[in-house]
């Protein structure tokens, strides 16, 4: 399908696409984030 068969411009596309890339781009932020605080809690053993 092409944009003309769509009815939609390549305005709307480009948006859809800045919007997908900003979601994976958050998405994979919270990975390492939650990579990067699993790693740090891992090398403090609780001292007694």
């Amino acid at each position: 399908m092409s944009d003309d068969e769509t009815g939609k411009g390549p305005e709307e596309r480009r948006t859809k696409l800045v919007k997908a890339g900003v979601a994976v781009g958050i998405g994979s932020a919270a990975i390492v984030a939650a990579l990067l605080y699993a790693s740090k809690v891992k090398k403090n053993p609780k001292k007694k």
